[in-house]
């Protein structure tokens, strides 16, 4: 039973957001309980909304961002509308923007300009690049940033260098706004002051850069690549299994590699030969120890070689396609799957990974249509339904 609210109940959110960065960021916070009104432009939207139709008609990446949170429609280009916005944010705790640079400070709505209006008020802006410096005014889109944050260059196999499957620096750089809100938050507890709140998605992908970029800059060179290969460990890599499987497995130490040799691949004298007992030489002979590792895995089925590799203790991993972790057992058996509403039904949606368990679950509340809470939002703020109608008519709303 819960003793304990949601950690951010009471919390009102405005953001003026599009695409991944922001979106991302918010809906972590509207899951943990905050009131998140997303302004959106009354002519389509968050541009996210037109990315596909792969959700059932709905838009994937906004389907993932923008559960839980209330749309309203108002274009800040017109006084009257960005007049509305000010409104919203003056009686808010945190504002997300993720403008284009240099957007937001023309309307009026960068951190530093809200929060010397509203001293309690926690001001994120996120940027591609930061607000200075000769990258300043870039277009910084998820796989460009990847690739200025040299993430690009360690991903991949030897021949080839690839992105990310997934907008890591966008992902980042929300994760990072998150935090980053969630750390002003405890400050204005203790203070009684909000403030301003940077993030960059270079700085944010930089970060998690670390191990390359402090292997490279200290130890001379930069991690290859090596698919899916470690650069300094071996065995650490995917191997085929006789029903088309790949199994991945790591060999962390010399004791493993023992344990490998003599419970798996049927070889206790490769523990002690001088070409395989230590991980430099592994590495070093690193065709050699794939060599004898594939031919043990190959005339087993993936099934049987994870329980072969978990029975000796040795990490391992199959290598799921995007519909096998859909349905994978360990989400299944840990109740992870729930059901959101949106304008085109119930979308199965994952629980968000922070678990508070004497709380309520996370609230996972519907997808919004563009506008759908246009009048309620405004109506708070004491706008007439007459105006609400003149508003309309001349597109400021909708």
């Amino acid at each position: 039973m819960s003793t304990q609210p949601l950690p951010l109940e009471g919390v009102t959110v405005v953001a003026v957001e599009q695409a991944v960065a922001a979106p991302f960021a918010t809906r972590q916070l509207a899951d943990l309980g905050a009131r998140v009104v997303k302004i959106e432009r009354p002519d389509g939207g968050d541009f996210a909304r037109g990315y596909d139709t792969a959700a059932r008609g709905l838009a994937s990446h906004f389907v993932w961002c923008n559960r839980g949170k209330e749309s309203v429609a108002v274009d800040l280009k017109d006084p009257r509308g960005l007049a509305l916005v000010r409104r919203m944010v003056a009686g808010a705790d945190v504002f997300v923007q993720n403008l284009a640079q240099g957007a937001a400070a023309r309307l009026g709505l960068d951190a530093a300009a809200l929060c010397a209006a509203h001293p309690r008020l926690i001001a994120v802006d996120i940027s591609g690049y930061g607000a200075a410096g000769p990258y300043a005014h870039k277009r910084a889109y998820d796989m460009l940033v990847q690739c200025e944050a040299g993430l690009v260059s360690v991903t991949g196999t030897p021949e080839q260098p690839v992105k990310s499957g997934i907008p890591a620096a966008d992902i980042a750089a929300g994760m990072y706004a998150f935090s980053g809100v969630l750390a002003a938050l405890v400050r204005r507890g203790t203070t009684g002051r909000g403030g301003p709140v940077e993030v960059s998605l270079l700085d944010s992908l930089a970060e998690w850069m670390g191990h390359p970029l402090h292997h490279g800059t200290h130890g001379g060179a930069a991690p290859a690549r090596t698919g899916l290969a470690h650069a300094v460990i071996a065995p650490y890599d995917a191997y085929p299994t006789a029903d088309g499987g790949l199994v991945l497995l790591s060999v962390q130490n010399d004791r493993e590699w023992r344990r490998l040799a003599e419970q798996v691949i049927g070889r206790p004298g490769l523990a002690d030969d001088p070409a395989f007992a230590t991980n430099t030489a592994r590495v070093a002979g690193r065709g050699a120890t794939d060599a004898v590792v594939a031919e043990a895995l190959a005339p087993l089925t993936a099934a049987e070689a994870l329980t072969r590799l978990d029975a000796a203790g040795i990490a391992c991993a199959r290598l799921n396609s995007v519909a096998e972790l859909a349905d994978h057992p360990q989400l299944t058996a840990r109740d992870r799957w729930r059901e959101v509403e949106s304008p085109v039904g119930p979308l199965r949606s994952l629980l968000p990974p922070i678990v508070f368990p004497d709380a309520p679950e996370p609230r996972m509340d519907r997808i919004p249509a563009l506008g759908q809470d246009t009048d309620t939002v405004l109506t708070g703020l004491g706008v007439t339904e007459a105006e609400l109608k003149e508003l309309r008519s001349t597109g400021v709303i909708a």
